[in-house]
């Protein structure tokens, strides 16, 4: 198939586009300058220079795409959740148009919107995909977008809604934060640590986009998370012993995070137990389980992502 993907060279998409690549996928990636394009060129990929906020830079790459993965978030402008509004705007009507170009492809034409768990907040027994929506500060914003996708489904169009659960692998993410911390000898954790995260694994995450990809009756939410109900005090224990020096680990009051960090300290903070049934069902088993179980391999992928940024 032929499909439009966001987000190429971030953490999530950058996964992604290797899935849908190793799937036999015609790929089109917008990026947003020179070096990121010959990026994912040299991946295999059909690099298109644009911005999200400018929709004219790129809608007429997607006018001839079977089906559109948004992976992408702008951050430094501040205006990410406006941004992505108009981006989704512009993929939605796009993908309701007709077919242009030579695509043989019968399938529905699919849209896959990247969510998150935190639009689900505080949840400390388990929770599926049916729960409601109470999202921390920093998701707020992510409810009307996750509507505005599923809403737009119709006969001819299938709308996805991935919620992924704390994303880790290679080196970005929030535990290879710790594994950088962790280096240098002083971890900060946030709260007491006894909160669950809900982690996936960067390419199991990817995988999962490639089965509803493929899969003509995917539709809905799907979230994405290992199951492993980790707590952040266990991750921080589980990667100790692979560090050179065993470092120190101070527990930050939340007041005095939120001080420093603003609403991300909220986020980790959350205390999350999060079920993935839907995607299960759909046929998706990580193959990573925890990071705890899997630290060392994780620490040397982290190692080695970054010996290249650093080459």
């Amino acid at each position: 198939m032929r499909i439009f993907l966001t987000g190429a060279t971030g953490y999530v998409g950058g996964a992604v586009l290797d899935a849908l690549l190793r799937g036999g996928h015609d790929v089109t990636a917008l990026v947003r300058d020179n070096e990121k394009a010959a990026r994912v060129a040299g991946k295999g990929a059909h690099p298109v220079i644009g911005n999200l906020a400018d929709p004219d830079s790129f809608r007429g790459a997607a006018e001839a795409q079977d089906g559109y993965v948004h992976a992408a978030l702008d951050k430094a402008s501040g205006r990410g959740p406006a941004i992505e509004k108009v981006a989704l705007d512009t993929i939605i009507a796009v993908a309701k148009r007709p077919r242009t170009g030579k695509s043989t492809a019968r399938a529905r034409r699919f849209v896959i919107f990247t969510s998150g768990v935190w639009v689900l907040g505080k949840a400390p027994e388990p929770i599926a995909e049916d729960a409601p929506t109470n999202p921390i500060a920093m998701a707020s914003f992510r409810p009307a977008h996750e509507r505005l996708v599923l809403d737009a489904g119709t006969d001819r169009l299938r709308t996805v809604v991935v919620r992924p659960g704390v994303v880790y692998g290679g080196g970005d993410g929030r535990i290879g934060d710790i594994f950088k911390a962790a280096a240098n000898g002083l971890v900060r954790v946030v709260g007491d640590g006894t909160n669950h995260w809900p982690l996936v694994y960067d390419r199991d995450l990817a995988d999962l986009y490639a089965k509803l990809a493929v899969n003509n009756d995917a539709s809905g939410i799907y979230h994405a998370n290992d199951e492993g109900d980790e707590r952040v005090n266990d991750i921080v224990a589980a990667i100790s012993p692979y560090v050179a020096t065993r470092p120190d680990v101070r527990h930050v009051p939340i007041e005095e995070a939120r001080a420093t960090m603003g609403p991300y300290a909220d986020a980790l903070a959350l205390d999350q137990i999060v079920r993935s049934p839907r995607a299960r069902a759909m046929g998706w088993t990580p193959t990573l389980h925890s990071v705890g179980g899997s630290a060392a391999r994780l620490l040397e992928e982290w190692r080695a992502a970054h010996q290249a940024v650093t080459r």
